[in-house]
């Protein structure tokens, strides 16, 4: 036999091989519309509700392929996928299991709320083997997710993962926000263990997280990371979001989770933040109008000299709640100690604004809706002022109107009202 022969021969035999493994797959896959009922049924089980599917569609060449248009969820804000492609490896198909190159999502809309109807409907998580790759890729561009407030912020991003469901490496990226958001994790080589940097507001936020893996399946997620020379009101903004200051933010930030499931470890979140703002503005609360006015009129902003305190952030069930404990602020003549809590778009917040170094403490309560908040002094205050001013002008007042805030909070049952010490002086 001679070489073309030869040649010819081994040609003939390959065709034979691929045209026998073609007819293998056409066998083994469905039509586009068996495939679109056998998705339908299978999304309908894990999900617990209706959904709907534009187009699915699946193909060999070039490359193995489904895609499915148009997924939406029948709620009342549906979760919308405009695009999915999922790109199987070929030669694990031929071997009759399941691995896939890359999964990417295109234009998906998700609402927080939407999400959270959906939770206990699908309590046991699908088996998934736990060893090998079963996903080397995934990756979204215009994945909008919307708060439980009605936020809604776009993401592009991707992640490579390592056997286990481990990311080797991942970004997440806020497109067209200037300047730039951008997060990244790298695996420290086959360690639970990622180097993490984010860019924000100007500047940066760089650290490390862990993953530990209890005998129970429980994951413990922690971390620190540094924020640094961050633009407080740019980086709230770049997820549409209005700060109430501006000014450069630093410190440190622990970071802690823990969950049997990614989604658990993400709905468990908390941080830890000991802050430091430099040339801060409290950009929508004017201090010297709202004592003047007796809270009736704050409109404006107020610069500060000096902000430091900690902000702690939890994530839940129903959205994140901020709470600011410590709060401290100089500004000019004044000084305010505070601490407050946002959530679900409202604000309770109180503090004490001390004048002339700590001889009157003017104490001031925020509640209501964060953008318009409702500003007022306790009527104890100007009660004690007014007292103040008769028995003796000007020291009268300041003695008075701390004796008026005392009597206020014990009105209102506060337990961390101050109270006299053995000499008669009242305790901070």
């Amino acid at each position: 036999m001679n070489r073309r022969q030869t040649w010819g021969l081994g040609i003939g035999v390959a065709l034979a091989v691929l045209g026998s493994a073609w007819l293998a797959i056409i066998w083994w896959l469905p039509s586009d519309e068996e495939l679109a009922l056998r998705i339908t049924s299978e999304a309908e089980q894990r999900l617990g509700v209706k959904v709907s599917l534009g187009e699915v569609h699946w193909a060999l060449l070039p490359m193995p392929a489904i895609t499915v248009n148009d997924f939406r969820t029948q709620q009342a804000q549906p979760l919308i996928v405009g695009k999915l492609s999922v790109y199987p490896k070929l030669s694990k198909l031929l071997q009759g299991t399941l691995v896939l190159d890359r999964v990417e999502v295109d234009d998906a809309t998700i609402p927080r709320n939407s999400v959270s109807a959906l939770h206990g409907k699908h309590e046991t998580a699908p088996h998934v083997a736990d060893e090998g790759v079963l996903l080397e890729h995934f990756a979204v561009r215009n994945f909008t997710w919307i708060s439980y407030s009605g936020i809604a912020t776009s993401y592009d991003g991707e992640i490579d993962f390592d056997p286990h469901w481990r990311p080797r490496h991942a970004a997440l990226r806020r497109p067209g926000v200037t300047p730039p958001f951008v997060l990244t994790l790298a695996r420290d080589g086959d360690e639970d263990r990622w180097q993490t940097h984010i860019t924000v507001g100007g500047g940066t936020a760089n650290g490390h997280l862990a993953l530990k893996t209890a005998e129970d399946g429980v994951m413990q997620l922690s971390g620190q990371l540094a924020p640094l020379g961050i633009e407080v009101a740019s980086a709230i903004g770049a997820f549409n979001r209005r700060s109430p200051i501006s000014g450069s933010g630093s410190g440190q930030t622990v970071v802690s989770a823990s969950g049997k499931s990614p989604g658990e470890l993400a709905r468990s979140l908390h941080t830890q933040t000991r802050f430091t703002v430099s040339s801060a503005v409290l950009l929508r609360f004017d201090l010297d109008k709202a004592i003047s006015t007796l809270g009736k009129e704050h409109d404006g902003q107020t610069p500060l000299q000096e902000m430091t305190g900690q902000l702690d952030t939890q994530n839940g069930a129903e959205g994140m709640r901020l709470t600011g404990t410590e709060i401290f602020a100089r500004a000019g003549k004044f000084t305010a100690t505070g601490k407050g809590t946002v959530y679900h778009g409202q604000i309770e917040a109180s503090a004490n604004v001390d004048i002339i170094e700590g001889a009157i403490g003017v104490p001031i309560t925020l509640s209501g809706s964060v953008h318009k908040p409702k500003v007022s002094v306790p009527p104890g205050f100007l009660a004690g002022a007014a007292i103040g001013t008769v028995v003796l002008p000007v020291i009268g007042t300041a003695i008075g109107a701390r004796i008026g805030g005392a009597i206020g909070k014990l009105f209102k049952g506060d337990p961390q009202s101050p109270l006299p010490d053995k000499k008669g002086t009242l305790q901070k």
